[in-house]
């Protein structure tokens, strides 16, 4: 299972398992204070610990196989009404799983449709659609801030400014002008939205970050870490290219040509910072991300299709790919001569 599926199982296991520790906790002060005895406080909070688990592993895996199948196809809309009837049946569901749990525990003859409609059974559904509800708002703030950005912006960890060594990547889409003189403006939204889908494909399996789409241009990043083991810095770029290649029947049939880009990466230290008041954004600043662009930038007069930095090609382990040597390149800003090298898949 991919990092990003891990953190989305976590994501939701944490989150029910408080909303059903709080809902406990709620119940239990409540009865206490009615002076209703019959509650077991202790084993409402026992269950609660195994329920909330349980709902987290379910909502994890529907929201990975929704965000993989579904998300791309829905609008808001539609996502709303297909989170409702998602709530509805895990409703169901929980129902069914809870008046389990509650005769091992309990041991009480009662029909399920009775414990169903107990008093208070209302509340604790629309309580649980709540719940669903606000953890997918929560899940959608964390995709627009990017993966773990979300936890790290609450524990404020980006507040002040603080270094962090990075690899970036800018990946650029060839021959845009002329595709959206030929497309048109709005068919050509599509083919960027199309290959960004699917460039997410390759961000999922090599561990990558997108910090930024700028029109037809997208920036990813990594730590240094993350970048280099199993060379996943080099691989997203080859992974989405062959993933554009598998798919050049649907793009020749919609839109008539066959989308290439052109990237380059640079890695090094930056700043990382949260910056805004009324539109908050995690930024990243440093002379690493001017010269990542700036190699890109080359990619057409060096005809190549993928360069990266001498700093960065010295930092990768032993490699599948095969680096030529394009020598000292002068950098529009940068005082000193860069040594870029190309690369490309070994045969």
């Amino acid at each position: 299972m991919s990092r990003r599926n891990l953190r989305i199982l976590r994501f939701y296991i944490v989150g029910w398992t408080l909303a059903m520790l709080f809902l406990a906790i709620v119940r239990g002060v409540g009865t206490e204070e009615l002076g209703e005895l019959q509650f077991d406080f202790k084993s409402s909070i026992l269950i609660s610990i195994t329920l909330g688990p349980i709902f987290g592993v379910i909502s994890g895996f529907a929201s990975i196989w929704a965000e993989k199948n579904l998300y791309r196809k829905l609008t808001i809309g539609r996502l709303l009404i297909y989170r409702t009837l998602y709530a509805i049946g895990f409703i169901l569901f929980m129902i069914i799983i809870a008046y389990s749990v509650y005769q091992v525990y309990f041991g009480t003859e009662i029909s399920i449709i009775t414990f169903a409609i107990d008093d208070g059974s209302g509340a604790i559904y629309l309580y649980i659609l709540a719940t669903d509800f606000f953890m997918t708002i929560l899940r959608q703030v964390s995709l627009m801030l990017g993966e773990g950005n979300l936890t790290k912006m609450i524990r404020g960890k980006f507040y002040t400014p603080r270094e962090e060594s990075r690899i970036f990547m800018f990946i650029d889409l060839q021959a845009s002008t002329a595709q959206a003189e030929r497309l048109g403006h709005v068919k050509y939204s599509m083919l960027i939205q199309d290959c960004f889908n699917d460039l997410g494909i390759a961000v999922e399996q090599n561990n990558a970050e997108i910090y930024q789409y700028v029109g037809d241009e997208a920036v990813l990043t990594w730590s240094l870490k993350e970048g280099l083991i199993k060379q996943n810095c080099l691989k997203a770029y080859f992974n989405f290219s062959e993933l554009l290649k598998k798919k050049s029947e649907y793009y020749q049939k919609k839109y008539d040509c066959q989308p290439f880009f052109k990237a380059g990466l640079h890695s090094g230290i930056v700043t990382v910072t949260e910056v805004g008041k009324y539109k908050k954004e995690i930024a990243y600043h440093g002379d690493t991300i001017n010269t990542a662009a700036r190699i890109q930038g080359q990619c057409n007069a060096l005809n190549a299709q993928l360069l990266i930095s001498e700093a960065l090609k010295n930092q990768l382990p032993t490699t599948d790919f095969v680096f030529m040597e394009k020598g000292e390149v002068p950098l529009k800003g940068k005082k000193k001569d860069i040594i870029i090298y190309a690369v490309s898949r070994k045969q």
